[in-house]
Order: C-alpha cells, then sequence, then structure tokens
C-alpha cells in the first residue's frame, strides 16, 4: 500500500512541476524530466494503474497549468463559482484523460519496461495521445511538450513536422534519460547515441531555410489598446475606445500595415460603418491600411445572440475574415434548451457565435496575402496549412485579457511562436492588454510590447514565399513515425518472444 500511494505522489509531484517548463517560467529542462518520471512510474505497471498514474500526472500538470480557465469563466465571465469550477475541473479530467490512455495502452498492448519502451513505444504513445487531444472533442493543444522548448535547439524541429515533432523528440530525450539510469552498458550507449542524435539534428535543422523572404520590406504598427475586460462591453466605454484606436493609428502614421486587436471595436460593424469609413480614409491617407477586430451579425441572424467574430481589412473593398474555430462554453454553448433557458434565468452570457467557413482565403493586402487567425485559433497548427503556401505573413489577433494577470497570455505567446516556425513566415500578433509581439520566421521574439501597456509597436518585416515541409505534409509525417515506431517495438518483441521460447 505504501509503495503504491509513493508512485501515484511521485505522478502528482512530476505533473505538478510541468507548468514551469512553459512561459512565463521557461524551465524547459524541466519538461523531459517530468515525463521521465511518468514513464518510470509506468514500468511493470496493471492496465489500469498505467492509467490510474497517467491521469493524476495529467490533473497536476493541467490543473496547475490551466488554472486560468477559472479567471476566465468566474473572473470576468461572471459565471457562478460552482459552474467555473465545474467548467475548469472538467477541462482538466478530459485533458488528463489522454495520459491516462497512453499509459493504459502502453501496459495493455506494449511492454513498460526497458530501451525499446523508454526509446519507442511511450514516446510514440504518448505524441499519438497529444495529436489526438489536438481535434476530438473540437481539440485543445495547449500545454503541448514541444511548447517547452521555444528556445532550444529543438524549436529547428518546428518546419519538419510542427509541434508533434518537437514533443516527439522532448519525450524520446526522456526515455533516453530513463535508459541512461536504468538500462544495460549496452543500452545506456545506445541511449546516449540517440539523445545526442535528437538535439544536434535540431540544431542542424534549424539551419536550414525553407522559405525565402521577398525584396520589399514592410514597416507595421501593432496597436495595444488595453482596455481592462472589466468596462470592455459595457457601451458607455465604446465612444472613447473608439476615440483611443484613432489616435493610436494616428500614432502609426508611416507604416504599411496597422493591426488592431480582437474585437477592439466591441460591437457590430454595422452599428459603426461611418466610424470604419472614417478609419480607412485616415490611414489611406497616411499610406497604410488597417485590419481590425470587430463583431457582426451573419447572414440571416434571427437575433441578437448570433454573432460572427470578425477581423476585417480596410481596403477600397474591405475583406472579411470569420473566427472558424470557437470555444466552447466560451463562443458557443453546447448546452440543451432547459439549460440555455437557466442560463438567461441567471443573466449568464448564452450568445452563440457562428463559425466563419475553413478554407477562406487570405487578405490581399499592401502586396502580401495575409492568413488571419483570432485568439485561440493559433494553438491548431494544421488548420491554418489551407493558406500555405499562398500566403506570405501572419497575422494572429487575440484579447488575452480574459485571463488577467496570469500565465496564460504567457503560454499563448510561446504557442504563436511555434506557428511562426512551422510556417516559416513572420507572425504579427497584436492583443488587447498583451503580450502584443512581432514573431519572425524561425519563431523568434523580434520585438515585444509589454502587458497592460497602451501603445502602439513598430517594427520592419519581410513576406515569405515558399514552403516548409511541415506546409506541405501537416502532421502526417508525425503520425506515421509514432505508428512505424509501435509497428517495430511490436515486432521486436514477438521476435524477442520467439527466441526465448526457442532457448
Amino acid at each position: 500500500m505504501g509503495s503504491t500511494r509513493l508512485k501515484y505522489l511521485l505522478s502528482i509531484a512530476a505533473g505538478a512541476a510541468l507548468p514551469l517548463a512553459f512561459a512565463p517560467f521557461e524551465q524547459f529542462w524541466i519538461a523531459p524530466l517530468s515525463y521521465a518520471a511518468l514513464f518510470y512510474l509506468w514500468r511493470d505497471a496493471a492496465p489500469r494503474q498505467a492509467a490510474a498514474l497517467g491521469f493524476v500526472f495529467g490533473c497536476a500538470s493541467f490543473g496547475f497549468g490551466t488554472y486560468w480557465t477559472f479567471i476566465a469563466v468566474r473572473v470576468f465571465g461572471g459565471a457562478p463559482i460552482a459552474l467555473a469550477l465545474f467548467l475548469m475541473v472538467g477541462l482538466t479530467l478530459v485533458l488528463a484523460g489522454f495520459i491516462a490512455l497512453a499509459g493504459f495502452a502502453a501496459a495493455r498492448f506494449f511492454r513498460a519496461r526497458g530501451a525499446v519502451a523508454w526509446l519507442v513505444t511511450l514516446p510514440a504513445l504518448f505524441v499519438l495521445a497529444e495529436w489526438l487531444r489536438g481535434w476530438l472533442f473540437t481539440g485543445f493543444g495547449w500545454l503541448a511538450a514541444g511548447y517547452t522548448q521555444t528556445d532550444t535547439w529543438l524549436m529547428g524541429y518546428a518546419p519538419l513536422g510542427g509541434i508533434l515533432a518537437i514533443s516527439l523528440a522532448v519525450v524520446v530525450t526522456a526515455g533516453g534519460l530513463l535508459t541512461l539510469a536504468f538500462g544495460t552498458l549496452r543500452e545506456r550507449a545506445a541511449a546516449a547515441a540517440v539523445v545526442v542524435a535528437v538535439w544536434v539534428g535540431g540544431f542542424a535543422a534549424g539551419t536550414q531555410s525553407f522559405t525565402q523572404p521577398k525584396e520589399r520590406a514592410l514597416d507595421v504598427a501593432l496597436a495595444q489598446g488595453n482596455i481592462a475586460q472589466e468596462v470592455k462591453w459595457e457601451p458607455e466605454e465604446l465612444p472613447g475606445m473608439m476615440l483611443l484606436y484613432s489616435e493610436l493609428t494616428k500614432q502609426s502614421a508611416g507604416a504599411d500595415l496597422i493591426v488592431w486587436p480582437e474585437a477592439a471595436i466591441p460591437t457590430l460593424v454595422e452599428y459603426v460603418e461611418p466610424y470604419l469609413e472614417g478609419i480607412r480614409k485616415q490611414s489611406e491617407e497616411q499610406g497604410s491600411t488597417v485590419l481590425l477586430g470587430i463583431l457582426r451579425l451573419p447572414e440571416g441572424a434571427k437575433s441578437l445572440e448570433e454573432f460572427q467574430n470578425i477581423v476585417v481589412a480596410l481596403t477600397d473593398e474591405p475583406q472579411t475574415y470569420v473566427k472558424r474555430h470557437l470555444v466552447p462554453f466560451g463562443e458557443f454553448f453546447p448546452v440543451p434548451d432547459f439549460i440555455r433557458g437557466w442560463m438567461r434565468y441567471m443573466n449568464l452570457p448564452t450568445g452563440d457565435a457562428i463559425p466563419g467557413a475553413p478554407d477562406q482565403p487570405p487578405f490581399e493586402v499592401i502586396g502580401e496575402k495575409i492568413a488571419i487567425t483570432i485568439c485561440y485559433e493559433d494553438v491548431f497548427g494544421a488548420e491554418q496549412l489551407h493558406s500555405l503556401p499562398e500566403a506570405t505573413l501572419l497575422v494572429n489577433v487575440s484579447n488575452d485579457a480574459w485571463f488577467g494577470d496570469s500565465i496564460a497570455p504567457h503560454q499563448h505567446l510561446q504557442i504563436a511562436r511555434v506557428r511562426a516556425a512551422e510556417a516559416g513566415r513572420y507572425l504579427l500578433r497584436s492583443t488587447n492588454t498583451g503580450v502584443t509581439a512581432v514573431i519572425g520566421p524561425r519563431g523568434e521574439l523580434v520585438d515585444t510590447l509589454p502587458q497592460f501597456r497602451t501603445g502602439v509597436l513598430k517594427g520592419t518585416v519581410r513576406g515569405y514565399t515558399g514552403a516548409t515541409p511541415y506546409a506541405r505534409v501537416g502532421n502526417w509525417l508525425v503520425v506515421s513515425l509514432t505508428l512505424v515506431m509501435l509497428a517495430g517495438a511490436h515486432a521486436a518483441a514477438r521476435a524477442g518472444a520467439r527466441r526465448s521460447r526457442d532457448a
């Protein structure tokens, strides 16, 4: 009993430490150690125990790593404490279930001890679980293992296989450390070679250029209005916000492209058309084009409870992008009518955003083709590949004020950095309260505007052409590789069993 309890305590401790590997703490070395501890606890575990150990690991890591969902739902969303806790805990349990699934599969269908398990089987199963987590039940790829490595050599794998390739490198490293600690002399030598190859391979990949810069440089300006979430949706605050963004646009004079954040003007576009025309003329006189976040009524809307979250390019013929990947319980409520009625009675928001088409074309602005994402859409790298290689520049607008002064905005910036590296293009990130940033085509931070500061971040960027390997094949390269790894491990296990019988 004591030994079993200790295993669960160790699993919880390893999971609780994992968020320290992500932004804003950025202790990247914790990630392979944390996963190595989990793999060690899975050795010789029965399927149910392996699942349980993975589950408590996941509850600890996601519980501490995504606690900010409570802030969004309770503090800024105004939901009752019980409902906010239910949603936060429910999300944590679902995410932890994917790690439990990997542990169960490892114990039920494979061997979870030894060099082959630690270097091949468990990393492959873990990454497959991450892949499933990224799209099943609408998907939530936050805190994928690879995001811990945005400032290490492993970031070089982003243009090759995306976030899953970096995650695979992390957990193979974890398995290598475990083998170095507990393997035979021969296994240790093999593990050392694998770990060195993984890290040197990441460094080598990071020196390659898969995309090419265009000749023309662009001056850009990213507006950060710093509107507190508590007042952002108050009608009496709207005139002041409109005046503020007009002034920030004046401060951006000389920029080719000016980007305002998500829902910078928090009302329907139909209500402020004269204002937007004034901004268009103002920016045109400055030699600029403005992209801005706002809302609109969908075509054929039956009530004001239906809306669309959009970005508009104020060109001669306005161009519109409609957010296509919506946040459950944030932008739409997948609940029965009787619960929706209760929510109205409790004066809770019940409006449903209407998603846009999945294959919307890039904007054609200032001689570039610009792919747009809104807020947490940039978590879904594979969903953005339809715009590549046509798009030459990436823009993400967000309102991370929902998360207050928590770790979430920093994690979100880290995610955006991987999207830029996957595509091999600059990514311009304009946010309401921060962190607004210019991100380079290797995922490097070119410049940032600190949180909770009103201002304009100016920079010079270039459009990029060409396609990275990830842009061409998406996640299928890594998914196929993990399946081959599992097939190889299974074949090796069967061959070993036959040799044992023959002996």
